[in-house]
């Protein structure tokens, strides 16, 4: 029985992964061409996020509408804005609202892969019941998040993480996050 050396399966793989992405590369040149003939508003897509929570004693409502102009097949940019109140009862009660940037790239159609650049303002009293005390905390949260998701249609269920997350300051419980996101 003969041995076959790791360099020729490497080698191997190489070639059939290259011949694969090769053919595919040259079917996406043909997607990079803009259609001229659009007008902007059929290259733009809203879409974004609702969020409600309750429990007891607890209230998290959020809004997070948003916005895409798909430059070609692979890349769009948008925009995006963030509402928020959260509350636990004779705890603390909070606002956020802010914006974001976007930036999304699809490789293949059904990868896509983002980036974006929040800036958000924290709004929060507290109620501190067992001293007759209150205090409020009020601080700008900027987050930049890298992500990836699967993408079928107009919906992409992924994961992001902030790399500018600080544990002792963010909005955030963790730097990552999975996400669903919906453009119409």
């Amino acid at each position: 029985m003969k041995k076959i050396h790791l360099s020729i399966v490497f080698k191997s793989f190489f070639v059939i992964l290259i011949s694969l992405f090769s053919n595919h590369t040259i079917a996406q040149d043909e997607n990079n061409v803009i259609d001229n003939n659009k007008e902007f508003w059929d290259k733009v897509q809203f879409g974004g996020g609702l969020g409600l929570g309750f429990g007891s004693g607890y209230t998290d409502i959020s809004v997070m509408p948003s916005a895409i102009y798909n430059v070609n097949e692979i890349l769009a940019v948008g925009v995006g804005l963030q509402f928020g109140y959260l509350s636990s009862k004779n705890y603390y009660s909070s606002y956020v609202y802010g914006g974001s940037v976007l930036g999304l790239v699809n490789p293949i159609p059904e990868i896509q892969l983002s980036a974006e650049l929040e800036q958000v303002r924290v709004n929060t009293d507290y109620k501190a019941t067992n001293m007759n005390a209150s205090f409020s905390d009020n601080y700008w949260n900027t987050a930049l998040f890298l992500g990836a998701g699967y993408r079928t249609g107009s919906v992409t269920i992924g994961g992001r993480y902030d790399i500018l997350f600080d544990s002792k300051r963010s909005l955030y419980g963790s730097a990552f996050m999975p996400f669903v996101r919906v453009y119409f």
